[in-house]
């Protein structure tokens, strides 16, 4: 197949890219450092492009078979200034009307668009628990989640299937929340952020590459799914295994002080989270390899 990707470079994207080229497959990278992609990736097309604006690069996706939108602002990595809110939110939003007008400007149009999406659609809470039927929070990320959705969901004016996964947090190597955790955690000052009690609903990096193969290739996906494990945790549940697989002590908490001086409002990320169940993704056939949290963190730990 031939497959475009937006946010090719990203965690999951680069990923993404490494299974698809491994499986035979053509991929055709969207990218703002065409150099930069081009000297990790050497097999790919790489298409210089501004997410945000029309252009020649929207010709590209005339002729593949399926497009992955990826793309989007970091969340948790800076202050969330006005400006930067609306960073985040434009990336999403505009960046995907963008994919979607290429899509409908196409001659030959693809058979579907994966966009991401993310579990901050549901808002936050300690007590709740949320599928893909809960409605949306009323928080910023909720806002900025239901705009990125909209925005995709034009595309299906025009023929393409849409399949939405609303990512967790996302575990692997070199990268991620766990990237942050991991050296803290070597120097035995390791411990839960924020109070331990808020939810963690995570996902290992391969899970998500596999399930976005499997929108891919799976004509009768379509719609919502959630991209987290069956069986989230406590960030408390979670600090400890880390801790346990690492062979180190969980016993310093980071304080929510420690965070909000960094992040400002943007520690919401981790200082709050949601229960977030796949309840549309397990029904839909889709076996995870990673369920539970001691072997996803032990795989990644010994890769």
């Amino acid at each position: 197949m031939k497959i475009a990707i937006a946010g090719a470079t990203g965690f999951v994207g680069s990923r993404l890219v490494e299974q698809l080229q491994a499986q035979g497959h053509e991929v055709v990278i969207f990218t703002r450092s065409p150099q930069q992609a081009s000297n990790r990736f050497g097999r790919a097309q790489i298409v210089g492009y501004s997410p945000l604006q029309s252009g020649a690069w929207q010709e590209s996706i005339s002729g593949c078979d399926a497009v992955v939108n990826l793309a989007g602002e970091p969340i948790a990595e800076k202050r969330w200034t006005p400006d930067h809110k609306r960073t985040i939110l434009e990336s999403r939003q505009i960046g995907t009307q963008k994919i979607v007008e290429a899509i409908s400007q196409s001659s030959v149009k693809p058979s579907v668009l994966i966009n991401a999406s993310a579990i901050g659609y549901y808002g936050t809470s300690e007590t709740s628990k949320f599928d893909e039927t809960s409605p949306a929070g009323k928080d910023f990320l909720a806002e900025v989640c239901t705009a990125w959705e909209t925005a995709a969901q034009a595309v299906t004016n025009t023929g393409t299937r849409l399949v939405i996964l609303r990512m967790g947090i996302v575990l692997g190597e070199n990268g991620g929340v766990l990237g942050k955790m991991l050296a803290p955690f070597s120097a035995f000052v390791g411990g839960p952020i924020g109070s331990g009690k808020q939810w963690f609903s995570w996902v290992h990096r391969d899970d998500v590459v596999k399930l976005i193969i499997q929108a891919i290739t799976d004509p009768q996906m379509q719609g919502v799914y959630n991209a987290t494990a069956p069986n989230p945790v406590t960030m408390e549940v979670f600090s400890q295994t880390l801790g346990s697989v690492m062979n180190r002590p969980s016993w310093l908490p980071v304080p929510n002080f420690a965070l909000e001086a960094l992040l400002g409002e943007g520690a919401i990320v981790v200082l709050q989270g949601q229960q977030v169940v796949p309840t549309h993704t397990l029904a839909q056939g889709f076996d995870f390899q990673y369920s539970t949290i001691k072997p996803a963190l032990a795989a990644i730990l010994g890769s």
